[in-house]
C-alpha cells in the first residue's frame, strides 16, 4: 500500500472527513515520526511496532565492479521492530 492508497482508504471509511483533511492528518503523522527519528528519538506505536535509528560505523567496503577498497562513512539507518500484536496477526493468530 502506498501513501495515496492509505489516504483514500481512510477517507472512504470516514465519509464525514474531507479527503484533503485526511491527507493532512496522514502527512502530519509521517512528519512527526520522521522528525522524531531525525532527532534520534524512538517512536513506539503500541501493538504495531517501534521505529528507531541505528548507527552504522564507518568501515572499509569493496567496489563490487573493481574490487577496489572504498571508505564507507558512518551513517544512521532507520530500524523497525514489529510489535507482538502485528506479529501475531501476520502469523494467523487474532487478538481480541
Amino acid at each position: 500500500m502506498i501513501r495515496s492508497e492509505l489516504i483514500q482508504k481512510i477517507a472512504d471509511e470516514n465519509p464525514h472527513l474531507f479527503q484533503r483533511d485526511v491527507e493532512r492528518i496522514v502527512n502530519a503523522i509521517f512528519e512527526e515520526i520522521t522528525g522524531a527519528l531525525a532527532r534520534g528519538d524512538r517512536v513506539e506505536l503500541r501493538g504495531f511496532g517501534a521505529f528507531s535509528v541505528k548507527r552504522r560505523d564507518a568501515r572499509v567496503g569493496r567496489n563490487p565492479r573493481t574490487g577496489e577498497a572504498v571508505d564507507v562513512e558512518e551513517k544512521a539507518v532507520p530500524f523497525f521492530k514489529t510489535g507482538k500484536l502485528l506479529r501475531d496477526r501476520l502469523n494467523g493468530r487474532q487478538q481480541g
